[in-house]
């Protein structure tokens, strides 16, 4: 099987990782010693935000999983078969799917309990157990599971004035016509070419994201023009990250004027809360929340800010916000990133008002208005919040 040169070597240096952490549990017990592992705990109260570098990062706790520990013989077994099965993908040059794993180590074990009697066990009985472990290799060797070739599904999309090389491949995505590249799950292995823009854009909406990308949004403006279609995948922030950290290109995200909208940007911006582990590769500290925002919508009196929407146009485009909102706002208020003033100030409104817009609201004033309006001197007057 013919692999590319990138590939290649990805798989050399997981293979080197993967092999120098697990030959020391073998070395354990060549000893005669216990095997253990530490590993990192992924727990809200092991996740520090960290306020100075803007993100979301893994606290210093550990906990350790022992094969001669009863309650977590199970989980250490089930790691050194998860570690197995991914290092002899590795070395056969496949490109398993999280899925793939799963089946792979699936099977079950017989043996005889302590009475004599034959007892069937399963190595994990659903997916959630595999990709638990899974994320625990991630962070016991500091190895993403992109890193260590493992397929997920794509979701993000792209395009642009840019050419990338993808495998052996060189793509020009000013060339996709109507549609868009899919951002690959193995995001580190593309490299940039060719990039001619002045900024990046994450529009949170598939829809919007297409009618930008067909009324040739990136190309007056010159941008590269992204959708993570709704919350997004690893894949989609590392690709964003990248731009911003190795091009230098700011980076604006637009969602709906919702909690949920707001959220989907501080992952792209400090991480997520449960892959916090993740955040110092994949958060983009210095991204900017674009909009939709509720002074957008309300206007703000303190700084003399106009509202985008007439009286009229609020009437016809919000909508009433439903508990589950209300709630979720509540939990924005309580987290650290949403407590500076620009922020308190936007859910103060919100849940004074009760009220959310989509973004497809302002395409109900025309796409024209989207485009060479609100998105345009949103940028131009520094009309964001950062």
């Amino acid at each position: 099987m013919k692999i590319s040169s990138t590939d290649a070597r990805a798989r050399q240096k997981a293979v080197k990782v993967l092999h120098e952490r697990f030959s020391e549990i073998a070395i354990k017990i060549l000893k005669g010693e216990e095997p253990r592992l530490i590993i990192p705990k992924r727990t809200l109260s092991n996740t520090i935000y960290d306020a100075e570098r803007k993100l979301l990062l893994l606290g210093t706790d550990t906990f350790e999983r022992s094969f001669l520990d009863v309650r977590e013989s199970r989980k250490f077994m089930q790691t050194l078969l998860m570690a197995s099965i991914i290092y002899e993908a590795l070395v056969n040059n496949e490109y398993p799917t999280i899925r793939d794993l799963y089946y792979r180590g699936k099977h079950t074990i017989r043996y005889r309990d302590h009475r004599g009697k034959i007892v069937e066990e399963n190595t994990w009985d659903e997916q959630k157990e595999s990709d638990s472990v899974l994320r625990d290799i991630e962070v016991f060797t500091n190895l993403l599971r992109e890193e260590m070739l493992i397929l997920s599904k794509e979701k993000g999309k792209v395009v642009g004035d840019m050419r990338i090389r993808s495998g052996d491949d060189l793509i020009d995505l000013s060339k996709m016509g109507h549609g868009a590249y899919a951002i690959e799950p193995t995001p580190d292995l593309i490299e940039f070419v060719d990039v001619n823009a002045e900024f990046v854009l994450v529009v949170e909406k598939d829809a919007v994201f297409q009618q930008l990308h067909r009324a040739g949004f990136w190309r007056k403006y010159k941008a590269i023009l992204i959708t993570s279609a709704g919350q997004p995948d690893r894949a989609t922030r590392r690709f964003v990250r990248r731009l911003n950290e190795e091009l230098g290109l700011p980076i604006y995200v637009l969602t709906d004027a919702d909690p949920y909208g707001w959220y989907i940007y501080s992952v792209f911006k400090i991480g997520s809360i449960t892959l916090s582990y993740e955040s110092e590769r994949l958060a983009t500290p210095k991204a900017r929340f674009l909009g939709v925002s509720m002074t957008d919508i309300f206007g703000d009196k303190e700084t003399r800010k106009k509202p985008y929407l007439s009286e009229k146009e609020r009437r016809n485009f919000i909508i009433k916000a439903k508990k589950t909102d209300l709630k979720r706002a509540q939990e924005l208020k309580s987290y650290e990133w949403f407590k500076t003033p620009k922020w308190k100030k936007e859910l103060k409104i919100f849940m004074l008002k009760k009220s959310k817009l989509e973004i497809e609201a302002l395409t109900g004033k025309g796409l024209k208005f989207l485009m060479d309006i609100y998105i345009p001197q949103k940028i131009m007057f520094g009309d964001w919040i950062d």
